[in-house]
């Protein structure tokens, strides 16, 4: 058993070293340890545990939720997001590193997913921010900062994921839970935004006009309901949140073709396929890391590593902040989903000993691998903008270290005060 447990480590390390796609790893890894440390009736279920992986109803939410950020991007809903903060900020220094984190906490309750929500903001405000004289280094590392909250505004992908791998936690309690520490992360990208564009005057070539409230109001209240006929049909108990996803894409077709007009049926196929393909990795992605995570169940590899992070210190603070720092190195190199699947059959055990709030803990974590999405080495979301702002990931460093700090300490406050999460599902009447 020991060796095969060293086997499902060291051949998922191994893999990942040489490049080899996050799916692949999880997938070899766990046949490899299942092929070494069970018997042949046992390896004969390695196909049907990957299947039963996905064969789950709430991960129904996940493709649609995708499709429903991909339609309301195809729509033009950014762009008048745009201008609707534009008319709420107005020209100042720092006024549109502002707008775009406004932007991004607004579309991150479409997507779910912040690397669709730094490529559909990115695409639109850095040429903007560039002709007002901000920096593309600047720019690029503001927007990747902001759409890291996407994993925490509902409907949060990873904390979907999080609610299926995590018995008796309610989704509806997560995404409830989740709403007031993404509001603190963006309040945190947007303190030193501020500080830094006017000690450095960027934005000095903003102008001075500022868009019409209402007109701008009018035109982005399509876009802003989204969040709202989401948040409210769960609350009312109307739909489920399978059900809300659903609903989602089709109130993003209604507003794409009727209302804004932007989208024809002909576009449907290639946002339908589009989104397709990206569903498909995240579901490869899920398949294949509950084989990973049910060949280390299986074999105790989660349960022995468990305690011995226990018996290292019986400080809940101590084993926290370990914890912590385990999943900032992880989200440096992986996406959110796959640290939930991968870490979550250790991490629980341990949260279940010390009596912590697992709708907190879930919080806690997304907003450390939110941190991870755009700090290098990999940052998925820094990838992307920088890809779009044509600057190397080196370049914004200087900036990125500002935002990293803020952020850390909204997280700190989170980890210190839990009713900031926990405190609108309490109202809200859901269980925690």
């Amino acid at each position: 058993m020991i060796t095969a447990n060293f086997l499902l480590l060291g051949v998922f390390i191994v893999l990942l070293a040489l490049g080899t796609p996050i799916a692949v790893a999880l997938g070899l890894a766990g046949a490899a340890a299942v092929a070494v440390g069970l018997d042949l009736n046992t390896v004969a279920m390695v196909g049907s545990n990957t299947y039963a992986s996905v064969a789950k109803y709430p991960l129904i939410a996940i493709p649609l939720f995708v499709l429903t950020g991909m339609v309301f991007e195809r729509s033009g809903v950014a762009a008048r997001l745009v201008t609707f903060a534009q008319s709420i900020v107005g020209p100042r220094r720092g006024g549109l590193a502002v707008v775009a984190t406004m932007v991004c906490l607004i579309m991150g309750g479409m997507s779910g997913s912040g690397p669709a929500d730094a490529a559909a903001v990115a695409t639109i405000m850095i040429p903007t921010m560039l002709k007002a004289g901000y920096p593309r280094e600047f720019s690029a590392s503001v927007i990747a900062a902001s759409a890291s909250t996407a994993i925490l505004i509902p409907p949060s992908i990873a904390l979907i994921v999080y609610s299926i791998l995590v018995p008796g936690v309610d989704l509806r309690a997560l995404f409830a839970a989740g709403l007031f520490p993404g509001l603190l992360a963006g309040l945190a990208v947007i303190l030193p935004t501020i500080f830094l564009s006017r000690r450095h005057d960027f934005g000095a070539a903003e102008g001075s006009e500022r868009p019409p409230f209402w007109p701008s109001l009018r035109g982005a209240v399509p876009g802003l309901m989204a969040p709202v006929i989401i948040l409210g049909g769960l609350r009312s108990g109307l739909f489920t949140p399978t059900e809300a996803a659903a609903v989602a894409v089709a109130y993003g077709f209604f507003v794409g073709v009727f209302i804004y007009r932007s989208m024809r049926w002909s576009d449907a196929w290639r946002v339908l396929a589009d989104s397709a393909e990206t569903s498909a990795v995240i579901l490869v992605i899920i398949s294949l890391a509950g084989l990973f995570a049910w060949a280390g169940s299986t074999l105790g590899a989660f349960d022995h590593a468990a305690r011995e992070i226990l018996a290292f210190s019986g400080n809940g603070t101590v084993v926290l902040g370990l914890i912590m720092v385990l999943l900032l190195v992880c989200g440096m190199i992986l996406d959110g989903v796959s640290i939930y699947l991968i870490t979550l059959p250790l991490l629980v055990p341990i949260a279940t000993a010390f009596g912590w709030n697992l709708t907190w803990f879930g919080v806690v974590m997304a907003m450390n691998i939110a941190i991870g999405q755009f700090t290098p080495p990999v940052a998925v979301n820094l990838i992307v903008t920088a890809k779009i702002a044509r600057v190397t990931m080196e370049a914004t460093v200087p900036w990125i270290l500002w935002l990293v700090l803020c952020m850390g300490i909204a997280m700190l406050l989170v980890i210190m005060f839990p009713q900031i999460a926990l405190w609108l599902p309490h109202v809200l009447g859901f269980r925690i």
